[in-house]
């Protein structure tokens, strides 16, 4: 009987053992709860009171458990697909043309150089009526995007409105091949063609080779003694590709970046393995809250390693590594497999979305090479910080309004040739005329601030007449000051209109060029290059 006790309380314990390791067993867990999202789904499908579409239930139960993990852990529909193409492949099939919403309206940003749109004379400023037959005002920027892609050789029909002509303008478009360009310009920003600039705006496949290239391009042309590498707004692509352009910059075999996952083959260290002849000569980084992943990879190791002055405002903080695993139905999922650290040893991720304890309250200082402190978990600060000043209340209105472009739109369609510089006053009253004619207002603090005090002032006020005299007093000044403000956002005006004609009339090239001209990050990093005592202090040579 004993024995028998002692055999009962045996097998209770190893079936109490088992449930306890079926239980804290992932795969177990992941079983039992499939079956219970299956069982629901049968239920609500069969006993809920209306009817329901599964695969819209299913695929939201799919997004929320995806966030809960990071927002770059998404599921990517088939339509998305290309995007995934365009950033290993380099290129997509479309007919040239970059689009966006303007005054509520889809508008040609700009038609791309050399291709079906350019050729055929679409412009910059056209307000698009349909595509395909489908109008405008029923699609989103993205679903206009679907309908200028397709198979090359396919055709487009386009349907756009023209500021000074009356009827419709109809265009049939070829889809082809467009190659999606890793730099959107580079050149000489010195009259003595020793400064070169490089303005990369992805890091798509071959983005490091590009940057080579053009390196090369600039020492034919002239005595390139220091360049500017521009990052601003880079959000970052293939990993490999940002090691591949740090290969143009640092000596071969440095170690650049570290990746560090669960899964098998998820940590590994990229070391530079072709090294050009650059890595003797000065160099300035810009970058901006809009510059990401890649992006920080190569800021970070050039600043870990004393390469480059970095410029310009914070990073935005994107330490995670994702992976695209294809799935059924044509459908793939993008899922971060694990975090990069750059040589000295930190993460650059600005938001612990993992739950990794770092302290993001108190940041963890490293060295660089020569000893500067830098820290984790905060995107790469630069070395210099020159943050854009804050638009003004009347220039954030005149954006938001798209009024610079409507009016380049209104002056191309009376004039054949781009004004100069020369004409630059009479443009601006011709802008103020225009504001007018469109009835332009805007409000500013001290207007709401009046507005509600006005409001509370009623008949058991004594004296009511007089206050309301004063405040109409003080309206008149707001008024006035508003006209002030107006002069004192000229500069910036002008440079905005001339920003938008020359788009028009000379293309998108020389529209770059002119921003570079008025750039004032980039005027200082000139200063820094021509000042070698000055570079080397920043990166603490000694």
């Amino acid at each position: 009987m004993k024995s028998k006790i002692i055999l009962i309380t045996l097998l209770i314990s190893t079936i109490v053992l088992i449930g306890f390791v079926s239980s804290s067993d992932p795969f177990f867990q992941i079983r039992k709860n499939f079956t219970t999202f299956s069982e629901i789904i049968n239920e609500v499908n069969e006993l809920y009171v209306v009817d329901v579409d599964p695969e819209r239930v299913i695929r939201r139960g799919i997004v929320s458990m995806l966030e809960e993990l990071d927002p770059y852990t998404v599921l990517i529909d088939e339509a998305d697909t290309q995007d995934i193409d365009m950033l290993t492949t380099g290129s997509y099939a479309g007919v040239g043309i970059e689009a966006g919403a303007r005054g509520g309206e889809l508008v040609v940003i700009a038609p791309i150089d050399g291709y079906s749109a350019q050729r055929n004379g679409v412009r910059a400023g056209d307000v698009i009526v349909s595509v395909n037959g489908i109008m405008a005002s029923e699609m989103t920027t993205e679903d206009l995007n679907i309908q200028f892609r397709g198979e090359p050789g396919t055709k487009v029909q386009l349907v756009i409105r023209r500021t000074g002509i009356d009827e419709e303008l109809e265009f049939e478009l070829e889809r082809e091949r467009i190659e999606i360009k890793n730099i959107s310009y580079y050149g000489f920003i010195d009259e003595e063609e020793t400064l070169g600039y490089i303005h990369l705006t992805r890091f798509a496949n071959n983005a490091g080779n590009d940057i080579r290239e053009a390196i090369e391009s600039l020492e034919e042309k002239g005595n390139l003694q220091g360049l500017v590498l521009d990052l601003r707004n880079n959000p970052g692509g293939l990993l490999n590709e940002a090691v591949t352009t740090l290969d143009n910059f640092l000596p071969e075999n440095m170690d650049v970046v570290s990746t560090r996952g669960k899964a098998p083959g998820t940590r590994q260290t990229f070391r530079t393995e072709n090294p050009y002849n650059f890595n003797d000569r000065p160099v300035v980084v810009l970058q901006n809250g809009g510059s990401a992943s890649s992006s920080e990879i190569v800021a970070g190791a050039l600043q870990d390693y004393d390469r480059a002055v970095i410029m310009g405002d914070t990073s935005f903080g994107k330490g995670l590594v994702q992976v695209i695993r294809p799935l059924s139905y044509n459908l793939s999922l993008k899922i971060t497999t694990s975090k990069y650290f750059i040589p000295s040893g930190r993460l650059i991720q600005s938001v612990d979305y993992l739950e990794s304890g770092i302290n993001e309250d108190d940041p963890e200082e490293f060295q660089t090479r020569n000893g500067r402190t830098v820290y984790q978990l905060t995107g790469i600060r630069p070395d210099v910080e020159i943050t854009n000043g804050v638009p003004s209340v009347l220039e954030t209105a005149l954006l938001r309004g798209n009024h610079y472009f409507f009016f380049a739109n209104e002056f191309v369609s009376r004039n054949d040739e781009m004004p100069s510089m020369d004409d630059s006053e009479i443009i601006f009253q011709e802008f103020v005329s225009y504001l007018e004619n469109n009835d332009f207002t805007y409000t500013t603090r001290s207007e709401r601030s009046l507005e509600a005090l006005i409001t509370q002032i009623d008949s058991e006020f004594e004296d009511q007449e007089s206050i309301l005299s004063q405040l109409n007093d003080v309206r008149s000044g707001i008024e006035a000051e508003k006209q002030r403000d107006m002069m004192r956002s000229k500069h910036q005006i002008i440079r905005e209109i001339y920003l938008e004609l020359t788009t028009r009339f000379e293309g998108s090239e020389a529209t770059t060029v002119y921003s570079l001209m008025n750039d004032d990050l980039l005027i200082r990093a000139k200063e820094v290059l021509k000042n070698q005592d000055e570079y080397q202090s920043i990166l603490g040579h000694q």
